[in-house]
């Protein structure tokens, strides 16, 4: 277990700044930022970006200095690393560049769209899971490239979130239903697209709809993450619920996980099974255990 800290060269507000990591564990780097007085604003996902006046000093009340390089391999390697597609705060060109492609001319919706996704209150329901949601339908649409009722359903499905299940995913098919009658989409392409965003408030497709299986596997794809993004997942969703006590929300969550190993099939779309069916129970039943165990 050690702290580390790399050479301060990142420019910013007139000097320059050092990042400051755990290998092992979040907890352990709150724990030093707090008894060296690192004032919780300083805190970027996975690191402390602290001055270089503060550097001699942190040193000297034990961080290891390291170059930049072997900072980077030990964060990598605790599993603690946030990847840049997970990054909220990096997405906006990103998101803007797709939207100006999705729909030309509505540079203000999507503005407003990532506005919505990027309100303070959201912990994973971020825009780095909105990224995740149109990288996933890219990667299981048998083209590269789903239809555009079913991308713009991502874009929406979580464009309302204010933790409230069923009643987030109407809010957010009613906006779709405003804000694309207004851009002029013809009336049937916004009805298929409110009617994908509420089709992920349970997941559950025909076996006919082929639309619906793209975006509810989409969504789900988190759920096949590596064990670490996972586990990153499941906390972000524990911080969306902090207002609710502990043994509430465990067993509030051991339901919804109880209810996903209970879906047949979880992924509906032959890629996405391939991509995420396995690790994805793995994961699940992983949690569960935890919950159950009043971890």
């Amino acid at each position: 277990m050690a702290i580390l800290i790399d050479t301060p060269m990142w420019p910013a507000h007139g000097t320059v700044f050092a990042h400051l990591v755990s290998d092992t564990s979040l907890a352990e780097l709150h724990a030093f930022a707090a008894a060296a007085e690192i004032p919780e604003r300083a805190f970027d996902e996975d690191h402390y970006d602290v001055p270089e006046r503060r550097h001699a000093e942190l040193v000297a009340l034990g961080a290891r200095s390291v170059d930049g390089r072997t900072l980077a391999r030990a964060l990598i390697a605790s599993g603690l690393r946030i990847p840049a597609r997970e990054r909220a705060k990096a997405l906006s060109v990103p998101l803007a560049e797709r939207w100006e492609r999705l729909l030309p001319g509505q540079a203000g919706l999507g503005r407003e769209l990532v506005d919505r996704w990027s309100e303070p209150h959201r912990r994973y329901h971020t825009p780095a899971h909105l990224f995740a949601v149109l990288d996933a339908l890219e990667r299981i649409a048998e083209s590269g490239e789903a239809p555009r009722a079913v991308v713009l359903a991502g874009w929406f499905h979580d464009a309302v979130y204010a933790g409230a299940a069923g009643r987030d995913e109407e809010e957010s098919a009613q906006l779709a239903e405003a804000r694309l009658a207004d851009a002029g989409l013809a009336r049937r392409e916004v009805a298929e697209v409110a009617r994908l965003v509420r089709l992920t408030a349970g997941h559950a497709p025909g076996t006919d709809d082929g639309a619906g299986q793209l975006l509810c596997d989409a969504d789900l794809a988190v759920l096949g993450r590596e064990p670490a993004g996972y586990w990153r997942y499941a906390a972000q969703v524990r911080e969306e619920y902090a207002h609710v006590p502990d043994e509430q929300f465990r067993a509030g969550r051991a339901r919804v996980l109880e209810h996903l190993l209970t879906l047949d099939p979880l992924f509906h779309t032959a890629r996405a099974q391939e991509l995420w069916l396995e690790p994805a129970r793995a994961n699940l039943r992983a949690e569960l255990a935890e919950l159950l165990a009043g971890a």
